[in-house]
């Protein structure tokens, strides 16, 4: 293994973190805040470890497979140590492991919080809170891919261990390319938000640390009511439809602005997201309708942006959903689970995999009946490789085992079964808030140290999804390759504009 290829790629990651770190500081000295040190000393820390690879490491064009996951673990763990700096520099709630925790679950993008009282954080803080999710939201290696120059192979590895199988199936792209395409819809969504929620009448900082948190599906917010605090119909219908944008494939969005709209509104993916997303909304607001709002406008106004905000994953809150009737919490738990589109900036399950599900159960419906029949899955059109099928299913049964399992840790801790569960779901989807002590206006604060570093493992397990975290510890005997077989990777399609053009 080349060692100097990894640290080289770690220093862009670093420079990428010092950069946000060091807005944070400008803002904390402009308002002449207690966040001043450790924001500058974790920035300098940052600055100093990515320019020395930079500077005595010579570039390369090629990375083996190997190389490249653990390019990217590294990428990840090591902004999460970073990013945890200046919490516990700062001081207040954060001690080690409350550090890490709210440092994970920021670039994981998923929310948890383990402050009783978020307004207390300095604005340079909290702006570095948001960051967080702003940096992660599309992946750290994403952002590095877009400004680095083209080399031969070294991005297509990257670009291949950063993001999720199912994702991959929607960018056929070269990958320096299709990071750009994420980055140019991702930026686009943060800006157009940020500028309708100024005019909404949020503040400037407020609007860019909430779209920061909105686009990359993660739910922190600078108040400790979350968006509730603003009471405010324009400025939850600005989240709702962002947060509703944000779960759907990137690429889909890129196509339908630039290309053809049709791709977006005849996708099979997309329909069947919004129209989940609409009938959930319908029954969650029955159940609270009369016991919970007497009106049915606050029935629907509150389901509809509790719905949205748990199945895209990202966990802002205008209501106390823990006192909603058991029917509605438990889809809510569901919806948890799922999540919103592959390749997005959403986690959970995905909608892809739970559709590929559906229709694969169909299908062998279908063969059990007429044994004789050549039947395929077909998604978008288009026929799913079996290897594809097999890939979704094995996921979902881990990922169910993972998050039964983390519950049954929780429970053994002393945690009641709705927080175990929920929090375990909450955190392995990348969503944040549960039920119970961990609810939508509550937080993790309650939750013992070695729960907390056991939600962080499943927070980095959901946002890498499984696979390349674990093949990372597979691939350790055997590491040594410094060439990229190229059937790992093969070439993308020349056509952007034909999403699951190869199922």
């Amino acid at each position: 293994m080349k060692f100097h290829i990894i640290v080289r790629y770690l220093g862009f990651v670093f420079l990428l973190n010092a950069a946000f770190l060091f807005i944070s500081f400008l803002i904390s000295a402009y308002n002449h805040e207690s966040s001043f040190y450790p924001l500058l000393y974790a920035s300098t820390i940052s600055l100093l470890f990515g320019l020395f690879p930079f500077i005595f490491v010579p570039p390369t064009q090629f990375i083996s497979n190997a190389e490249g996951i653990v390019i990217v673990i590294a990428s990840w763990l090591s902004s999460c140590l970073l990013g945890a700096l200046p919490y516990l520099l700062w001081g207040g709630e954060f001690n080690v492991v409350n550090a890490w925790f709210e440092s994970v679950s920021g670039y994981t993008t998923t929310g948890a919080s383990i402050l009783n009282n978020i307004e207390a954080l300095p604005m340079g803080l909290l702006f570095w809170r948001s960051s967080t999710h702003f940096l992660g939201g599309i992946g750290i290696i994403i952002f590095v891919l877009s400004f680095l120059p083209p080399s031969n192979c070294a991005e297509k590895v990257l670009f291949k261990n950063e993001t999720s199988s199912l994702a991959r199936e929607n960018f056929h792209l070269r990958a320096k390319l299709a990071a750009r395409v994420v980055v140019i819809v991702y930026l686009g969504l943060v800006v157009t938000q940020t500028l309708v929620l100024r005019a909404c009448g949020m503040s400037l900082f407020d609007a860019v640390n909430h779209a920061f948190s909105t686009v990359a599906t993660g739910g922190f917010s600078t108040k400790n009511l979350s968006i509730a605090y603003y009471d405010s119909i324009p400025i939850e219908a600005t989240i709702l439809l962002f947060m509703f944008l944000s779960g759907i494939n990137f690429a889909l969005l890129y196509s339908a602005l630039f290309k053809r709209l049709s791709f977006l509104l005849k996708s099979e993916i997309v329909t069947y997201y919004t129209g989940l997303i609409a009938m959930s909304v319908i029954f969650v607001a029955f159940f609270v309708h009369g016991h919970i709002y007497a009106q049915w406008t606050a029935a629907f106004r509150f389901a509809a942006f509790q719905v949205v905000s748990i199945a895209t994953s990202t966990g802002f809150a205008n209501a106390d959903s823990n006192v909603w009737g058991a029917p509605a919490k438990l889809l809510l738990i569901l919806l948890t689970l799922q999540a919103a589109c592959a390749g997005s900036t959403s986690g959970g399950i995905k909608t892809d995999r739970i559709l590929l599900m559906f229709k694969s159960f169909w299908r062998h419906i279908r063969l059990t009946i007429h044994p004789n029949a050549v039947i395929s899955v077909r998604i978008e059109g288009k026929a799913v490789a079996p290897s594809t099928i097999e890939a979704s299913v094995i996921f979902i049964a881990f990922y169910i085992c993972i998050v039964s399992a983390s519950a049954l840790a929780l429970c053994c801790m002393g945690m009641d079964i709705i927080t175990a569960f929920s929090g375990a779901a909450a955190c392995m989807g990348n969503v944040g808030p549960g039920f119970g002590l961990v609810s939508s206006l509550g937080n993790y604060s309650a939750i013992p140290n070695l729960g907390k570093w056991l939600l962080s493992v499943d927070m980095i397990l959901g946002r890498l999804e499984i696979f390349t975290l674990v093949s990372f510890f597979l691939l350790l005997p055997k590491m040594g390759r410094e060439t990229v077989d190229a059937a790992i990777f093969p070439i993308a399609s020349e056509d952007p504009w034909r999403p699951y053009s190869s199922l």
